[in-house]
């Protein structure tokens, strides 16, 4: 038979899985079955064929020996290339070196889709031997790697155990606007776009919104997209990153620092408890935490950092680096911690100051090591005091008269935080590059697939 007849791709037709890879046990043995999936290695040792298929749950060997099979379905499993995309049909054998311990006598192959050429890049490998952008140029094969479709699987359980813990503390999850007339926190970092016939952007944060909306709900969060125009190359940033952004009404920022620590807790629980497996063969542990978090006045870190050398003064921000001269001192590298009370001159005009001083407000960021995973704080409730932050910042307040107008209606005292997914993803899975954590990332330099 001819090449071209063996490797001839079918439509799906009639055929429909009949058990994922997990569902395949010893006790199903000499049953027939259909399986699905794509090729993730093959290998021949003679009259033998093994050919591992990958569904969404696991991997299946198909093993196709002359003899117990027909010519024309061992040629076919010895012709194609990995990434193939086929259907199986065959029975049941136990077979403890196999994956669930079986293996599949294969009577019938039906091929959906040829691979026509082999990837630049070893997908078995949790590390791999090429560059990050050959592998975001072929973005979705790179999503076939072990190790990403166990990093991937971990973040879906993180964002459902984020909305299962908020869910049961009376949130109620929204969704605001992402196309703004305004900037959020007043900040040049925004992408322009036509709307209609006038300029709007893409929005930086849901800040204002989640605000308002503490006035009819109290308790709400939001998981999304945010868009920040900053021209950063770090492994770090993203032009485009998903914020988990909670607001609680009748709370101040203390009480945010609590259920922000309670949250991650019920993450890594709820990733331990469901992910052995990828974890095991990630060869990796998530991070051993204590509640509460050690929290750390901005104050005594700057006093830290100047007793190092470190060229930084009051009111300067502190940035990844300089923070890594307090490893050890102040932190381990997988230590979770709180820098509170920041300068109010460097926080956003909505953060409220502290009793003890206007220089100071109340806010904090969540650390991990040197990288911020999060920031938040007490929200000013009052127009009046809202309206002078604003002053003093220089922002036009004309331009946010939709927000100041609500504040005509009693806003009740609240706090709140964001979080960036993918940077809480890189520590707890010790990914080192953000473009890793997340699906199609957007940076200053890509903008496709």
């Amino acid at each position: 038979m001819k090449l071209s007849e063996l490797l001839h791709e079918q439509e799906l037709g009639d055929w429909r899985r009949t058990h994922y890879s997990k569902e395949i046990l010893p006790t199903l043995n000499d049953k027939q079955i259909t399986v699905m999936g794509w090729v993730s290695s093959t290998r021949s040792h003679g009259n033998i064929q093994f050919v591992i298929i990958r569904d969404r749950l696991g991997e299946i060997q198909v093993t196709a020996k002359r003899g117990e099979c027909s010519d024309k379905v061992l040629d076919q499993l010895s012709h194609i290339k990995d990434h193939t995309t086929l259907g199986v049909r065959g029975k049941v054998r136990a077979q403890t070196k196999s994956p669930n311990g079986i293996e599949v006598i294969p009577n019938e192959v039906r091929i959906f889709s040829l691979a026509k050429q082999a990837a630049p890049f070893n997908i078995q490998a949790n590390k791999s031997t090429v560059g990050i952008d050959t592998r975001l140029d072929l973005r979705a094969i790179d999503l076939r790697r072990n190790f990403l479709r166990s990093a991937f699987g971990i973040r879906h359980t993180t964002l459902s155990s984020i909305r299962e813990f908020l869910d049961a503390k009376g949130f109620i999850e929204v969704s605001t606007p992402k196309m703004i007339a305004t900037a959020t926190e007043g900040g040049a970092a925004l992408f322009p776009i036509f709307y209609y016939n006038k300029e709007a952007y893409l929005a930086q944060s849901p800040q204002l919104y989640k605000e308002q909306l503490t006035m009819a709900f109290e308790n709400v969060y939001e998981i999304g997209p945010i868009f920040r125009a900053e021209p950063s190359r770090t492994k770090r940033h993203l032009s485009e990153a998903t914020s988990i952004d909670v607001e609680q009404a009748f709370s101040d920022y203390s009480d945010l620092m609590n259920l922000l620590e309670s949250m991650i807790l019920h993450i890594i629980n709820s990733i331990n408890d469901r992910h052995r497996d990828d974890l095991q063969s990630m060869h990796g542990t998530l991070p051993k935490i204590k509640t509460p978090f050690p929290r750390y006045r901005y104050d005594e870190i700057i006093d830290k950092l100047q007793a190092r050398g470190e060229h930084i003064r009051w009111g300067d921000d502190i940035n990844p680096q300089i923070m890594k001269g307090l490893s050890n001192e102040v932190f381990n590298s997988d230590t979770f911690y709180y820098i509170v009370d920041w300068p109010t001159a460097i926080k956003p005009f909505y953060v409220k100051p502290t009793s003890r001083s206007d220089r100071f407000c109340e806010s904090f960021d969540l650390m991990f090591g040197s990288l911020e995973i999060s920031s938040g704080s007490t929200r000013i409730n009052r127009k009046e005091f809202l309206l002078g932050n604003m002053k003093k910042q220089g922002l036009n307040t004309e331009l946010f008269d939709y927000h100041l107008r609500v504040f005509d209606y009693g806003v009740p005292p609240h706090a709140g935080f964001g979080v960036g997914l993918e940077r809480l993803m890189m520590v707890l899975l010790n990914i080192e590059n953000i473009r890793d954590a997340t699906f199609y990332p957007r940076d200053i330099d890509r903008l496709t697939p």
